[in-house]
């Protein structure tokens, strides 16, 4: 019978767990304003920062929409950011 509460229990866990991660990344806000740290290391062949590293992270599941956007494809599509992406362990998606 202790066995069975404990079981439960775990599974309570298990289920929020899992829940708080989708809304976590549900709650991503596809901005490229927020790459705006990035800019330096994309326009040089400096490394990225942190704080660049940590939004590219951020914004991973924006980047097709950025890379689809003609208005955006010019500045994200090319080859030193993708040098930054990668360089933040991110590497461009392949985008349909």
């Amino acid at each position: 019978m202790k066995a069975s509460y404990v079981a439960i229990a775990l599974f309570t866990v298990v289920v929020v767990m899992l829940a708080t991660a989708e809304v976590s990344m549900a709650a991503v806000t596809c901005s490229p304003v927020e790459l705006s740290s990035c800019a330096s290391a994309i326009s040089s062949n400096t490394p990225p920062s942190n704080l660049c590293c940590t939004k590219i992270k951020e914004q991973k599941p924006c980047l097709c929409q950025y890379l689809n956007n003609p208005n955006l494809k010019k500045f994200v599509n090319t080859p030193n950011a993708r040098r930054v992406a990668r360089t933040c362990g991110t590497p461009f998606p392949r985008c349909s």
